[in-house]
């Protein structure tokens, strides 16, 4: 083999090795929660340092699934590419209206899916929020598909959602520019079931814009009863959610519109891509083991 092979054979293998060099999860000193005799193991399923040239949709689902979007706002796997070692999803108007399942959709974003689930675990992304009124997202959902008898319901693990522009006077929105906003999610109980429904969340501040650099947000579903927000490394807060969460979730990243936070009267896309992109440095879930 002479040397210039011989070097990018060394090159790729040094790639493949460094995609998951991470040993464990990003904490601040003293703030690493997990028990004595315990360690983090990374799920190399459910994450992605996104350094390749394009997705990999053997683990992201970014096409074909159910939920289309929420009106305006249709999800394009179009606006999904990787690139600088980001995953990138760009929030844009159509170029006409779209109509699909009677709804109609005058702008696009993305939708990228784990396709494996998983239940208690550490999970972290490093991203940087578009500056659209459309959102920035990084959470869990269980997919109803896959459960059966009283576990077929919702349950869902919001770790940030945040907005670039707000076009609301609603009080509740107010912080959805500059704060870590999470909230736990429990409902679609089938009828007859004794199982409680509603909505526990968490809030903690940036100090700036979500837009304005990256933050790592992450959380510690730790067991069915605890769930653990984590900002930048730091433990913020801990709720309890309605109902058990004790069903597989799946992980999302998200860019979609909100009906509280309407489109604005120039269309909200009067700024460069750069600036109407979601930034995901990389995405990774943790499992604790012996």
């Amino acid at each position: 083999m002479n040397y210039m092979k011989y070097l990018l054979v060394l090159l790729f293998a040094l790639s493949i090795s460094s995609s998951f060099a991470q040993k464990t999860p990003f904490f601040e000193k003293g703030q690493d929660p997990k028990p004595d005799g315990k360690k983090w193991k990374l799920v190399k399923g459910m994450s992605d340092e996104f350094n390749e040239k394009k997705i990999d949709e053997q683990k992201w689902q970014i096409s074909g699934q159910p939920w289309i979007g929420r009106t305006p706002g249709l999800f394009v796997p179009e606006n999904i590419s990787v690139g600088q070692g980001n995953l990138k999803i760009v929030s844009t108007k159509l170029s006409k209206p779209v109509t699909k399942k009677n709804q109609t959709f005058t702008h696009g974003g993305g939708y990228v899916g784990s396709t494996q689930g998983m239940t208690y675990g550490y999970y972290e992304c490093r991203m940087k929020a578009n500056k659209t009124f459309m959102s920035s997202t990084f959470w869990l959902i269980n997919d109803r598909r896959e459960t059966q008898g009283c576990d077929k319901r919702t349950t869902e693990l919001d770790i940030q959602e945040c907005v670039g522009q707000l076009n609301t006077n609603k009080a509740f929105a107010q912080k959805m520019t500059n704060h870590m906003n999470s909230n736990t999610h429990s409902r679609g109980i089938p009828e007859g079931c004794d199982v409680p429904k509603g909505t526990i969340g968490a809030k903690a501040p940036l100090n700036g814009m979500g837009s304005d650099d990256y933050h790592i947000y992450a959380v510690w579903w730790k067991n069915e009863k605890e769930v653990l927000f984590f900002l930048d490394g730091k433990f913020q807060s801990k709720v309890e959610p309605k109902a058990n969460f004790n069903i597989p979730m799946h992980l999302r990243m998200v860019v979609e519109t909100y009906n509280w936070n309407p489109v604005p009267d120039d269309g909200g896309m009067n700024m460069s891509q750069k600036d109407r992109t979601t930034y995901y440095d990389w995405v990774r879930s943790w499992k604790l083991v012996e």
